[in-house]
């Protein structure tokens, strides 16, 4: 089975360039003198508020919702984004990630006068939707890091690899004329 480092090796590609640096950092993209050896358990520090963690969670789930296979929560993507944030980023690579949970929930209190993770799913898009066009102050430089750090802990995650994809170590014989109708998922290598 493939393992998660081994996965976000492969995640370097998708992004190319633009790829968030904690992101690029875990999987060996980028290499640093004073790069620590980091654990796999819990996250070293807190990164979010409680307010900003329940919104973040919230956030999650509404760009990879549960459908016919589980969500971002159910994947552990939440904790995937805080260990990656405490332990892969630098002090200035959480500040969009902050900076646009904090001008989210100002948002969600000035429109719908209400706590951003108690919105409705619809206004959660809403307010999803306007940090992507940059509606909010560095929306679409939140969005982007948010997208790929919530992409990036589903497609690494068990339930991403062999749920939401099919995992096959070798998955058969090459036919060019196989038609695309019959197949299934996409596979993960």
């Amino acid at each position: 089975m493939i393992d998660r480092r081994t996965a976000l090796a492969g995640i370097t590609a998708m992004f190319g360039t633009a790829l968030y640096a904690p992101i690029a950092r875990a999987a060996g993209a980028v290499k640093t003198a004073t790069m620590p050896i980091i654990s796999e358990g819990p996250p070293s520090v807190a990164v979010f508020t409680p307010v900003q963690r329940a919104l973040m969670t919230t956030l999650s789930e509404r760009v990879l919702p549960t459908t016919d296979t589980p969500g971002a929560i159910a994947a552990g993507v939440p904790a995937f984004i805080e260990k990656m944030l405490a332990d892969w980023a630098m002090p200035e690579d959480r500040v969009p990630i902050l900076a646009g949970l904090d001008a989210i929930e100002a948002r969600s209190m000035q429109d719908y006068k209400v706590p951003s993770a108690r919105t409705t799913a619809v206004q959660q898009d809403a307010l999803l939707t306007l940090a992507m066009n940059d509606g909010l102050p560095s929306g679409s430089v939140f969005f982007e890091a948010f997208r790929q750090l919530v992409l990036t802990g589903y497609y690494t995650s068990e339930i991403g690899m062999t749920q939401e994809r099919e995992y096959l170590p070798v998955p058969g014989e090459y036919n060019g004329a196989f038609p695309y109708s019959q197949v299934n998922k996409v596979y993960s290598a």
